[in-house]
């Protein structure tokens, strides 16, 4: 094992796209007969699908001294070899999607400004090297700040963000992961809102199937007296995580935790033991550890 820049190509020397993304310091670690570390670069003679995880144990914390051997990987229920590994932090490209809707400052708990003081929290855990873009969802979804590391600039979006319009809020997401998705390094969307959908066109289903095809981590925050079944859904879909907060004043210890997990993961490559036509393949990845939670997105579709 070794710290290094992390690079993965094909035998070619062409980048396989996703991972070649990945700049930042790792562990690298490579096994088995069809990879090998190379000059700090993994070779390897077939394209790899990629895997990110997220390890917690009963409290919630990452574990982060787990290794290759540690994991098991199926695809579609067929054991897959895991032929490329890398553990530690990776850049993280951020969308924080704040609900301005009218609702979210209604009633006797002022809960726009619980989530914009949330959201300042989580811009303030960032790390040098980090992205982040703000967007205000209402009636029309709106990039406040464009993607970028100015930590200023976002705080700056999030201030001027007022109470407008209703929740569209399967568009908004939609929108939220469009933006998103073609960053840079690892993007997650962490989404705060009261989780109750007004007008959307967009429905369930089509939400979810956006969602796994653009390997966003999604973080969904529902603030209130309602539960949103989606949300849960959405997170289980790609890897991520959701929330139930009642309390506002919780908020701001719910995103540190957030941004604690982001920055821990493990990247897990491998080549699919058989092919297939084209559609969507089940992934499965466990740990061979007791009492620890593993999170990863539950698929992807094969082209």
């Amino acid at each position: 094992m070794m710290k290094t820049m992390a690079r993965m190509t094909s035998s070619s020397g062409r980048p396989n796209e996703p991972i070649a993304a990945l700049l930042g310091t790792v562990i690298l670690s490579s096994f088995a007969s069809g990879s090998a570390v190379v000059g700090g670069q993994f070779s390897s003679g077939v394209n790899l699908v990629e895997v990110y995880a997220t390890v917690t144990d009963e409290r919630g914390e990452p574990i982060g001294d787990l290794s290759a051997a540690d994991f098991r990987v199926a695809e579609d229920g067929i054991p897959q070899m895991v032929s490329a590994f890398a553990a530690g932090e990776f850049p993280l490209s951020v969308a924080i999607g704040v609900d301005r809707s009218f609702s979210m400052a209604s009633g006797k708990v002022d809960r726009l400004s619980a989530v914009k003081n949330a959201a300042r929290t989580f811009v303030g855990a960032l790390r040098a090297g980090d992205q982040v873009m703000v967007i205000a969802v209402g009636s029309e979804t709106e990039v406040a700040a464009p993607l970028s590391a100015d930590r200023a600039a976002a705080l700056a979006a999030i201030d001027r963000i007022e109470p407008w319009g209703t929740t569209p809020l399967y568009d908004a997401t939609v929108r939220a992961i469009d933006a998103i998705q073609s960053a840079k390094g690892r993007r997650a969307l962490v989404l705060l809102s009261d989780g109750v959908d007004r007008y959307s066109d967009t429905q369930p289903a089509a939400l979810l199937d956006r969602a796994r095809r653009s390997d966003v981590l999604a973080y969904p925050i529902a603030i209130g007296r309602t539960r949103a079944p989606i949300f849960a859904e959405l997170a289980a879909a790609t890897g991520g995580r959701s929330f139930f907060v009642k309390d506002p004043r919780e908020l701001p210890a719910e995103m540190t935790a957030i941004a604690r997990e982001l920055h821990f993961q493990y990247l897990l490559g491998y080549a699919p033991a058989r092919g297939g036509e084209p559609g969507w393949r089940s992934i499965d990845v466990t740990v061979n550890r007791p009492g620890v939670r593993v999170r990863a997105r539950d698929g992807y579709f094969s082209r």
